[in-house]
């Protein structure tokens, strides 16, 4: 039977090994969209900061919330964007939310109060982030082994060429147009996150069989799977990289839609620590950054700018982290910690400088150690240093959920101590504070992970010891039972056992 041509070019790709290249290619631009979309606009929102308070008459952390709200839900719901897509597939639950995101922001363009922002940036437009980005970034990583660092790190820049690009259009735009119609233009550009979902092809690892071994061809692969409810269970091996298919016909899954027994893993716990003290200070300084040049005297127009030195410094850093951890030998978390430091020390220099160039040179740094953080930190639990690939699909969206909680307070923690300083600069405490304890808890990652690793072992030496005994006690046993089974009846010994019993009767 001859499969639809639209099967053939949208169905699942079937590969004997990780491709590390191919169609995973057009899942990377489609990932690069999608941070443009998502956490490109979330970090631009900062420039109608001071239209919106001045449009509903509310405070700087008023204000903040409907930024925090976003992260929150962006974060909160990763769980159930986890569930969504081992059920459904990663194609739909991208559409969808791409259908949310244009929603929830053109639909923002429209409100009246605060409050309702609240609900259209917020809820509808967070939760639409949270069920693009996610299954995007999954698929991206398991179409790339060798090349994941890289290729991430460089698609990940979609959301600094955003920020790049959005942060000075948009304050040139609203002064002819209105911050209103400057929403709808974002939403609109949202909308191209659906066609992103299309190109999410899943991928099926079948490695090549043996000779005499029964196997499926490439097409009767395909053939058995549907277009949309692609319900694959797949094991890659951490040692070599490659992923394994459990079953040829398409059943009920039988595996957990979301696993939480990650959390007892002490390395996922401090790792999960890690990025959910490196929260605080993910968004507060691009949505402070303009306000704060304003009030040490930058001109307004010149002030949006330092988004856009973020953004170029951000692409750097994000290109420079992937070729640094694609030949690196030694533990990836050492590299991700010197960068976390890095950042801590340039949030404290926020605080500190006044003039126009020295606002520069610690937005250029801190754009720089923001893309080498936040385009590793995640890709970073497919890594053994933490929980392995084939633990990622599982464990990605409960760290994620634990982030949530800090993505929540920390706008909002800015807010508060810019309206009782009255100092733009006391926004950027906060996120320091954050910072340095996130460098604590990754530190203790690298310790924690060999303590995990010795007592594996010797739990395992201990197993293959209990299981060498038993099977020793069984071959002595089969051996005295052959002694007795096998004694010729006319032999000695046969005949010495038939007079042992003529004389017990």
């Amino acid at each position: 039977m001859k499969m639809p041509s639209v099967q053939r070019c949208l169905g699942p790709n079937v590969y004997p090994e990780v491709p590390d290249g191919r169609w995973g290619w057009a899942v990377a631009f489609a990932f690069f969209l999608v941070e443009v979309c998502t956490y490109g606009v979330i970090k631009s929102l900062g420039v109608f900061l001071q239209d919106l308070m001045e449009e509903f008459g509310e405070s700087n952390s008023r204000v903040s919330w409907v930024i925090s709200i976003c992260v929150f839900i962006f974060a909160f719901t990763a769980p159930l964007s986890t569930m969504l897509s081992n059920h459904f597939g990663c194609r739909p639950v991208v559409m969808m939310g791409g259908l949310l995101i244009s929603i929830g922001t053109i639909t923002s363009a429209f409100t009246s109060s605060i409050t309702e922002m609240y609900i259209t940036t917020g809820i509808i437009s967070g939760l639409g982030y949270c069920f693009s980005f996610l299954p995007t970034l999954t698929i991206l990583a398991q179409y790339f082994s060798r090349r994941r660092a890289l290729v991430t790190s460089i698609a990940s820049s979609g959301e600094s060429v955003a920020v790049f690009v959005f942060a000075p259009a948009f304050t040139t735009l609203k002064e002819h147009i209105g911050w209103r119609y400057c929403l709808v233009i974002l939403g609109i550009i949202q909308a191209s996150v659906i066609g992103c979902g299309v190109l999410l092809r899943p991928i099926i690892i079948e490695p090549l069989k043996k000779d005499g071994e029964e196997t499926l061809s490439m097409k009767e692969m395909q053939a058995v799977y549907e277009l949309e409810n692609e319900q694959t269970r797949t094991s890659i091996s951490s040692g070599i990289s490659q992923v394994e298919l459990e079953g040829a016909p398409l059943q009920s899954s039988s595996s957990k839609l979301l696993d939480f027994s990650v959390l007892k893993d002490p390395v996922f716990i401090l790792y999960s620590l890690f990025g959910l003290f490196a929260s605080l200070g993910f968004f507060a300084p691009q949505l402070y950054i303009i306000e704060l040049s304003k009030s040490r005297g930058v001109e307004p127009n010149m002030a949006s700018y330092m988004l856009s030195v973020m953004a170029v410094a951000d692409v750097l850093g994000r290109v420079s982290i992937g070729m640094v951890l694609n030949k690196v030998r030694f533990r990836k978390t050492l590299v991700l910690l010197g960068c976390v430091v890095l950042m801590c020390l340039v949030l404290v220099a926020f605080t500190i400088v006044w003039e126009f160039w020295g606002l520069v040179i610690c937005s250029g740094l801190f754009g720089f150690f923001m893309g080498t953080v936040g385009s590793t930190h995640i890709p970073m639990l497919a890594e053994e240093d933490v929980v392995g690939i084939q633990k990622m699909p599982s464990s990605v969206g409960v760290y994620v959920f634990i982030q949530s909680f800090a993505g929540l307070a920390g706008p909002p923690l800015g807010g508060v101590l810019v309206d009782v300083t009255d100092n733009y600069g006391a926004a950027f405490y906060s996120c320091a504070a954050g910072m340095g304890l996130s460098a604590i808890c990754l530190a203790l990652v690298g310790p924690a992970k060999s303590g995990v690793c010795q007592r594996v072992s010797r739990e395992q030496e201990k197993g293959e010891n209990i299981e060498g005994e038993e099977k020793m006690s069984q071959n002595s046993d089969q051996s005295d039972f052959l002694e007795v089974d096998l004694a010729p009846e006319d032999s000695p010994v046969g005949q010495a056992e038939d007079q042992d019993n003529s004389s017990v009767i």
